[in-house]
């Protein structure tokens, strides 16, 4: 059969103009496909831009309701016209070494051996708060000195308070100077700032070394040691701050006895302790004791002085609360005794540590034992408090 030429010109012009149709859809296809991608891109331009509006506008509205209460807080009272206090409350608490304020060292690291944890309140610093602080080997704490005898004078008005605007020195032999040119703790407001070493962090809790925090010393902040903006070598101090002779003793000395009858201790309360044996315990004892504790007033005591027996723990009549480690309890019985008869205690942990100073600045520690009027407070009811 022939073929017919004029057949095939036709459908070869139909596919033509199908491919040519195709392409012409596929074509306005793509064309409208991408409008509505730009009309979906627009949208959620102006969605992102609405929202970024409404958070910078929420933030606006933050800090201004911020600025408004922190000037309501700082307005005058006025009923005492007397600025109120800022809203800050502790955020973790001490558990150190040192039970009682007599013999925590007046200054951080001297006593690199004085341990201590810090526990924080995880109901308001989760322990995500700590991640990074292992990276620094140092620490700020800023805390409240907490056991001042004088605290409650700060909340009376500024004309009847009658705080001391000049404090002891322990350095200057009982001379005064300027609160705000020493490191006393009897402050118009009672906000202490010291240096420790990290030593580890565990969930919640930091544990440091080189303390001089008293345990139940309660925490405001934290912040790290910074050595290139924190230290500063060409600082000027006063010629009497460098005087460190003034509180060195020459020795300090153990009895025959005193290594056994710490071990019959270290067998009953040994497994609360912060140390690892009875002879690293008695290397804090030694580093405690090689700096003389005493208060100005003790150490100035004449030989015929009258002092007064608390519990067995020599104190004197008058009590003068310009002295960090003045106890401020109440005497039980008053009566004249010799300088060198006055048995002194240093309480570490829950071992009561008896001892002697001389007039040559010899230290003779005598005996430890476990008093059973010093509360525990090497139990967990601390830690529970903050794991709860």
């Amino acid at each position: 059969m022939a073929s017919d030429p004029s057949g095939n010109s036709k459908f070869g012009f139909a596919v033509a103009v199908s491919l040519a149709l195709a392409a012409v859809s596929v074509c306005l296809w793509r064309r409208r496909r991408s409008r509505e991608l730009e009309s979906r891109i627009r949208e959620l331009e102006a969605s992102l831009k609405s929202s970024s509006e409404k958070c910078a506008a929420e933030r606006q509205g933050r800090i201004r309701a911020q600025q408004a209460l922190r000037k309501a807080i700082a307005q005058p009272q006025l009923e005492n016209s007397e600025v109120t206090s800022y809203p800050m409350r502790p955020i973790g608490i001490v558990k150190s070494c040192f039970s009682t304020r007599n013999g925590t060292p007046r200054q951080p690291l001297i006593v690199p051996l004085a341990r201590a944890c810090l526990l924080f309140d995880v109901s308001r610093v989760p322990p995500a708060s700590l991640e990074g602080l292992e990276g620094y080997s140092h620490c700020w704490i800023i805390y409240v000195f907490h056991l001042n005898t004088d605290l409650e004078k700060l909340w009376k008005e500024t004309s009847r308070s009658k705080f001391k605007a000049k404090v002891r020195v322990p350095r200057l032999k009982g001379e005064k100077v300027g609160v705000f040119a020493t490191r006393s703790p009897h402050r118009p407001c009672p906000i202490g700032l010291t240096v420790a070493k990290v030593e580890a962090i565990k969930g919640n809790t930091v544990s440091l070394s080189g303390v001089d925090l008293v345990d139940g010393t309660p925490v405001l902040d934290i912040k790290p040691y910074l050595s290139y903006c924190d230290s500063l070598p060409r600082a000027r101090v006063p010629s009497w701050v460098m005087v460190d002779s003034s509180l060195a003793v020459a020795s300090v000395n153990f009895s025959g006895h005193f290594s056994s009858t710490l071990a019959d201790c270290w067998a009953v309360v040994g497994k609360s302790s912060m140390y690892a044996s009875p002879e690293e315990l008695q290397k804090l004892i030694k580093e405690v004791l090689s700096w003389d504790i005493r208060s100005v007033s003790q150490r100035n005591r004449t030989h015929e002085s009258p002092v007064k027996e608390i519990n067995g723990k020599a104190s004197d009549i008058t009590s003068d609360i310009d002295d960090l480690h003045e106890d401020g309890s109440e005497g039980l019985e008053k009566a004249p005794l010799h300088s060198k008869d006055i048995v002194y205690h240093l309480v570490l942990e829950r071992f009561d540590v008896s001892y002697r100073i001389y007039s040559d600045g010899n230290v003779f520690v005598e005996k430890v034992t476990l008093p059973s009027d010093i509360p525990d407070t090497n139990s967990e009811g601390i830690k529970n408090q903050y794991e709860e």
